[in-house]
């Protein structure tokens, strides 16, 4: 998982136009097979994962590490995600919507 983490990292530095004006921590509980607590914080046009997790993120996703492959994949609706309870956003559901649409812009 560590190796995926790296990859959102750098596409999104290599790439940082639709993260340009972005001021968001995110941080995420992935489950199941390969359990991890990370936060991806978008800041100042660059894009930084790291494992310390002691500021607080401006939105919490809960998810099977299965189904955040899916979510950087785009292959895993947010919305109906959370509706049949694979992932759960604590914080503001606005930033975990606007999370998906700027995963889209990128190929990981």
């Amino acid at each position: 998982m560590n190796e995926t983490w790296n990859q959102i990292e750098n596409t999104m530095n290599n790439h940082p136009t639709p993260i340009q004006n972005q001021n968001v921590r995110y941080e995420f509980h992935l489950t199941g097979d390969e359990p991890s607590v990370k936060q991806l914080v978008l800041a100042d046009g660059r894009a930084f994962v790291t494992d310390d997790t002691s500021s607080k993120a401006d939105c919490t996703l809960t998810l099977s590490s299965k189904d955040f492959v899916k979510l950087i994949n785009g292959d895993l609706n947010s919305t109906s995600a959370f509706m049949f309870g694979k992932l759960k956003v604590d914080g503001s559901i606005g930033l975990a919507l606007k999370l998906e649409g700027l995963l889209k812009e990128y190929s990981f």
